[in-house]
């Protein structure tokens, strides 16, 4: 299935996050207090910066943790937490080594559930229940990954035409439909 992630707004580290399943996973896990597209443009950044053209869990999680702290601090900095999102994406990265040989998309490669896959998700360090849903989300609305169950198991994520996340993005008027749903819960929660 060819992919055409828009999660970045920029060509290049968009065309990685859309063939790379470890890439894809490492921009939902920076996504948290950076705008969406900074979050999803860090993939690309790190595999720059380590001179490569896409990420390797393998070596990732064999790079000396200060390093790699180092390497995401650089400016521009690939998340407002540098030093801690690199610790997040080394852990992340050694969990994929221990448990799925380093494959992302053993992930959820072959699982039948859509709830199976959830708590694939949910297990990964850096991932909670609402960023495994939107994750589960964004596998089933834009990468093809559609296992039985899917949508129910995304919550609120799932549902058709809605834009609530990072799933909803295919282009730029999507990310402000996205951008200003949040606002508007943002709001109504600080009413309550």
């Amino acid at each position: 299935m060819n992919i055409s992630l828009r999660l970045a707004q920029q060509p290049e580290a968009d065309e990685l996050l859309s063939r790379s399943p470890l890439a894809a996973l490492t921009g939902m896990l920076l996504d948290q207090q950076v705008p969406m597209e900074w979050a999803f443009a860090g993939p690309y950044t790190i595999a720059q910066r380590m001179g490569e053209d896409d990420l390797d869990a393998h070596a990732i999680a064999a790079r000396d943790p200060e390093e790699f702290a180092a390497l995401l601090s650089q400016r521009p900095a690939v998340h407002r937490y540098p030093g801690s999102m690199a610790k997040r994406v080394q852990q992340l990265c050694q969990y994929l080594v221990d448990h799925y040989d380093g494959d992302a998309s053993a992930v959820w490669r072959d699982v039948p559930t859509g709830k199976e896959v959830l708590s694939r998700l949910n297990a990964l360090p850096g991932y909670g229940k609402q960023k495994s849903q939107i994750f589960l989300a964004l596998l089933g609305k834009q990468m093809g990954v559609t296992p039985e169950g899917w949508r129910e198991a995304a919550g609120a994520y799932g549902e058709q035409d809605a834009y609530r996340s990072a799933a909803d993005i295919t282009g730029q008027e999507s990310l402000e439909r996205v951008r200003a749903f949040k606002q508007e819960a943002k709001r109504a929660r600080k009413k309550t």
